[in-house]
């Protein structure tokens, strides 16, 4: 099919007037123009002209690429914790809001329980239901622990890490882990070496052991500002380490709940090229308010807000990756082809996934079309609507 619409947000940050073709699972021409069909080699009749599709005329303005999270942990009730029925419940949610790709997050646990849980999920990854595994914790800091249990946290092991990526059978993408414990930094260039991102997060990391972790191979601040130890003008400590460090991609949420505007525009301004956005979900996420978990420990949503029952430290958040585009749009004045790459391109490039988050061809046909206001009318996932254009 070939998808005609107003705006057309390009890979180099550009918004224009154009046409998409998609052929089978792949797109196959971005122009100016209506490209000149390319026949499927599985068509019945090559000669027959492809479906074209007016998306103005449906409501829709701007036509994206299909967005990337990679820091998720559940929504719509079900959480990456509770095995895979579970979590193609929560893939289903958060495709019908326009992500396509999804990394799947675990919250601290025993080392026996997140090998059984990284194993559940392996099987999802093989089959690109997933881009893979995060595991946010065990080696987290005891003071910014946040929505982890205190008394699972301990200091990297190698063998204790070889245990749970081995279980994913290459499955896991990315750790988050406390730096300065000891271990840390030789736990970075472990895992580096073996070729997962190595996520600074949750972490008491001052400025220059930071330095030390970027140098070893760490490359995604995991949700910037958030469980961490703060910027202090005399102790700046890990923020601005990680900022101003040009191989480190930099995860915000943008929810209004989790960091300041003026503090995302902060990040933005410091790292406008390497902004991800991400949402932190846990399984409240297009669910009603209520009790949930996250991991071992109970949470309370009241107001769309996730907080652990009892302590009331942020628990992960209900956001979706469009309200978060939507957010940085509306309340931190980013322009619309910017907030849209930070979810979408830039965490393909994060992850290393040059089919994903981009309208070019040759990338899987995994489109997100939006209206005016932002809000999805439309999400195509290798070439087949999930939410069809009305």
């Amino acid at each position: 099919m070939i998808l005609a619409a107003p705006s057309v947000l390009l890979p180099d940050g550009s918004a224009e007037r154009g046409f998409v073709e998609v052929t089978d699972s792949t797109i196959t021409g971005v122009s100016a123009h209506a490209p000149t069909p390319v026949a499927s080699q599985d068509a019945v009749d090559p000669t027959v002209a492809p479906e074209q599709v007016d998306l103005e005329a449906l409501g829709i303005t701007h036509l994206a690429p299909g967005f990337v999270d990679i820091h998720n942990h559940g929504g719509g009730g079900a959480a990456f914790t509770e095995g895979a029925v579970a979590a193609a419940r929560a893939v289903a949610l958060h495709r019908s809001h326009g992500t396509t790709s999804l990394m799947a997050s675990l919250v601290t646990d025993t080392i026996d329980r997140l090998a059984e849980q990284v194993a559940a999920l392996a099987p999802l990854v093989e089959a690109g239901e997933l881009v893979g595994v995060h595991l946010e914790g065990p080696w987290l800091s005891d003071l910014h622990c946040g929505a982890h249990d205190p008394m699972l946290l301990r200091d990297p092991d190698i063998a204790d890490i070889d245990r749970v990526l081995d279980a994913g059978e290459g499955t896991v993408a990315m750790v988050t882990l406390a730096v300065e414990r000891p271990g840390g930094l030789e736990a970075v260039a472990h895992l580096a070496a073996r070729g997962v991102i190595a996520a600074p997060g949750h972490s008491d990391a001052g400025y220059e052991i930071a330095k030390e972790a970027v140098a070893a191979g760490a490359s995604v601040a995991t949700h910037l500002f958030n469980a961490e130890r703060p910027m202090h003008h005399r102790v700046p400590g890990l923020i601005p380490a990680l900022l101003e460090s040009p191989s480190v991609a930099i995860e915000l949420i943008a929810d209004g709940v989790h960091v300041h505007p003026v503090m995302l525009r902060h990040a933005i301004t410091c790292a406008p090229t390497r902004y991800v956005l991400v949402t932190d979900a846990m399984a409240a996420a297009g669910a009603p308010d209520g009790d949930y978990r996250l991991g071992p420990l109970r949470v309370r949503v009241q107001d769309s807000v996730a907080r652990l029952d009892p302590g009331g430290a942020i628990a992960g958040s209900t956001l979706t990756l469009d309200r978060a585009v939507r957010f940085l749009v509306e309340q931190v004045g980013v322009p619309v082809p910017e907030a849209v790459r930070a979810a979408t391109l830039v965490p393909a490039e994060t992850i290393g996934r040059a089919d994903l988050g981009r309208l070019a061809p040759g990338a899987r046909a995994d489109l997100v079309a939006l209206g005016e206001d932002l809000q999805v009318r439309a999400v195509m996932r290798g070439g087949r609507w999930v939410v069809p254009p009305c």
